[in-house]
């Protein structure tokens, strides 16, 4: 497989250098630019087109959320990770909603840095324990959750396929443990994702923790 491409973003000179040396430790990851807030960021990408971006939210000028969001528009194909120091639910719940694939704090270690991008670069989420906890309960005392969690109608196998994800379950893992074909599982992804008008496992997670639709054990 070809190495990952990568392209960091992020307004503090020493964090973007000190991740690349970070990276460097890796064979099958590749810095391949650098940014300073999301103007820059989203210029860079159109030039690069990277597989993956590291991506921090509270830069002068363009912010990383909007970048995000606009992102999704112009690349739809690029992942998007937030590495972000701030520790806010909120900001958490939006930006997945926005499209992002993970959602790391920058004191998180080198380990969970990798799993998670080269999860992106699947096109997978990967959201850790304490992370998708906090989704959900963020999600479930906001005043902008449903009232009514059937004002999008799932079926009971999109339902399953939908916990199992929020659990962080591979598509793989899922197709066995259902005993249905992983392009099937695929296939209800790509209805779930339709419903809830979200292109992603996290902005999915996201945005069926808000409405109600997932069990109050999906989270890992």
């Amino acid at each position: 497989m070809p190495p990952i491409r990568i392209l960091i973003v992020d307004d503090h000179l020493i964090v973007r250098q000190g991740l690349r040396l970070i990276l460097e430790t890796e064979d099958d990851l590749v810095l391949v630019g650098e940014a300073s807030d999301g103007a820059e960021a989203l210029a860079r990408c159109a030039e690069l087109r990277p597989d993956v971006v590291l991506m921090d939210l509270r830069m002068p000028g363009l912010d990383g959320l909007t970048a995000i969001e606009r992102l999704r528009v112009a690349q739809p194909e690029i992942a998007v990770v937030i590495l972000t120091t701030y520790n806010e639910d909120a900001l958490m719940l939006r930006g997945l909603r926005s499209g992002a694939r993970g959602y790391l704090l920058k004191d998180t270690d080198r380990v969970a840095l990798f799993d998670t991008i080269r999860a992106a670069a699947r096109g997978e989420t990967l959201l850790r324990p304490e992370i998708m906890a906090r989704v959900l309960a963020q999600a479930g005392s906001s005043s902008t959750a449903k009232d009514t969690p059937d004002t999008v109608a799932l079926t009971d196998r999109e339902r399953e396929v939908l916990a199992a994800v929020a659990r962080g379950e591979r598509s793989k893992e899922i197709a066995l443990r259902l005993g249905i074909s992983e392009r099937t599982v695929k296939a209800h992804l790509a209805s779930i994702y339709g419903k809830l008008g979200v292109d992603s496992r996290a902005g999915a997670i996201a945005a069926a923790a808000q409405r109600g639709l997932l069990p109050g054990n999906a989270a890992p």
